[in-house]
């Protein structure tokens, strides 16, 4: 067995984790709002409908901001059609994903489910740039977020919510880029509308945050064109540009699909290049940031034959992928990339929360469960607060055919405010275990606090309603600390967290 190695000095940092690193995103789609967080029928829900078993995951998920209401949903979205008196609501068809929007869960709804959850839970605001435009964000936005006096900030006191909603952060569209997108645009007239909204939201209040759209995958054919033909609109205006992504094996590849995250981390560095490209051509010190505001594993080749077989229901079950032992270390790469760029990457929201491609399971008026992604995310959100070190490791490698030669080690790890660091680790090998060597160089460690593992002999392990604990992260043995230097051995095909004090 060859040995990993890597070394880490509190000298050589990436740059500190934001919270929003560990985003969310709850969009219209399947059963992710109804009978997923809402379900007001439920043995548990409140008095809001919402279900507190839930709620409980989220709070353990740990997630912060959550975007919202969508994804493709958005280019459809009126907001007004969400405000107000319930049974006033109308119902309407999403094209997005062939089904009925009933609007019974809206805007008020959606603030009050993420206070419910606690102030590290942030609200990301979409508006529709698809069918349409300036007038309606800004709109939108006094609705939201005037104190009083004026026609909407008063309509919203009338309906119940004498304060403000206090949104900061905002996505100007959704996948402008793409041509399944209702509304869809050239990269020039999305750069237009984008910087006309920017500029008009700033007006009511300079000190929001703007996300612009951003190319939906790395491997569209715009791609880097796109980023640098909206941030020439748009570059002093926004503080975001986003990025989208989603992993799953094809045609059987699993190796592949174990290196998903150098893919991941090549786009992040593409796209850091086109925006500091752009920032050099326009003279300007300014930095924009990146906002991975949709990443997860989808198996969505599944999806089209999903959805074109719709004819309009309400809340069907739909893209609610069951996750193995597999899916969860690729997940945890991801995470890991993530990590690895927080320089850069300061917001990123896991799509999505619930039932839909989501760590978290439902069943109407049954139990939630945790899918086997849920513990990577929980783990990395708690222990991932801090500075990242620089980690470059010296590994082992393996032949992929969509990628070439990768590191069977993935690996970052983080420094919290009290010295403690915790290192997150994958071992992409599906069978041999895979030595680990790490040098601390300036770090006051002297011992191992927790070496938990999420691995499995079955690579197909999932947690299912019937079976909803059959996967979870155990503790690994023989994990030292001596003279400086940790020693450790992943399992084969898994994803690891080592807690030092």
């Amino acid at each position: 067995m060859h040995t990993a190695r890597f070394t880490l000095d509190p000298a050589f940092t990436v740059g500190e984790v934001n919270p929003r690193l560990f985003g969310s995103f709850v969009e219209h789609l399947g059963r992710c709002v109804y009978t997923g967080i809402f379900e007001p029928d439920h043995p548990t829900a409140d008095d809001a409908g919402l279900r507190q078993d839930v709620l409980d995951l989220v709070r353990e998920l740990g997630v912060t901001a959550i975007r919202y209401p969508g994804g493709n949903f958005v280019s459809g979205y009126k907001w007004e059609d969400s405000v107000g008196p319930v049974e006033d609501r109308p119902r309407r068809l999403d094209l997005a994903w062939r089904t009925t929007e009933s609007n019974r869960f809206g805007l008020s709804e959606y603030i009050a489910f993420l206070r419910k959850i606690g102030p590290q839970a942030e609200p990301m605001m979409a508006v529709n740039l698809g069918t349409r435009g300036v007038a309606e964000a800004i709109e939108l936005q006094e609705y939201a977020n005037h104190p009083s006096g004026t026609a909407l900030s008063d309509l919203r006191r009338s309906h119940g919510d004498k304060d403000p909603f206090g949104i900061r952060l905002w996505c100007l569209g959704n996948e402008m880029d793409g041509p399944w997108q209702t509304g869809h645009k050239t990269a020039e007239e999305y750069g237009r509308i984008a910087a006309e909204t920017a500029r008009a939201m700033r007006q009511i209040d300079p000190s929001v945050e703007l996300v612009a759209c951003g190319s939906s995958g790395q491997a569209m054919e715009t791609f880097a064109e796109w980023e640098a033909t909206v941030l020439k609109e748009t570059y002093d205006l926004v503080d975001y540009i986003s990025l989208h992504a989603y992993y799953e094996p094809l045609d059987g590849d699993v190796d592949s699909f174990l290196a998903s995250a150098v893919d991941m981390e090549s786009f992040i560095d593409n796209v850091v290049a086109t925006c500091d490209h752009i920032g050099a051509r326009l003279k300007s010190k300014k930095k924009i940031d990146l906002s991975f505001d949709e990443w997860n594993v989808w198996y969505l080749s599944r999806t089209e034959a999903q959805v074109s077989a719709l004819d309009w229901p309400e809340a069907p079950r739909l893209l609610e992928d069951n996750y193995s032992v597999t899916d969860a270390v690729v997940f945890g790469s991801l995470l890991i990339a993530l990590l690895r760029h927080a320089d850069r990457v300061t917001v990123a929201c896991l799509a999505q929360l619930v039932n839909v491609i989501a760590p978290i399971m439902t069943e109407p008026g049954g139990p939630a469960w945790r899918q086997t992604t849920f513990f990577p995310f929980a783990q990395a959100s708690k222990y991932g607060r801090g500075q990242v070190l620089d980690v470059r490791v010296d590994s082992p490698t393996y032949e992929t055919k969509k990628y070439g030669e990768a590191d069977l080690l993935h690996a970052t790890a983080v420094r919290a405010e009290d010295g403690t660091v915790t290192v997150f680790a994958v071992n992409r090998s599906r069978t041999e275990p895979l030595p680990l060597e790490v040098a601390l160089n300036g770090l006051d460690l002297t011992r191992v606090v927790e070496h938990s593992a999420l691995a499995d002999a079955d690579p197909d392990a999932r947690n299912t309603l019937d079976e909803p604990e059959r996967v979870a992260p155990h503790p690994a043995e023989g994990t030292a600390l001596t003279e400086g230097v940790l020693t450790a051995v992943l399992e084969p095909l898994s994803w690891n967290v080592i807690r030092l004090a």
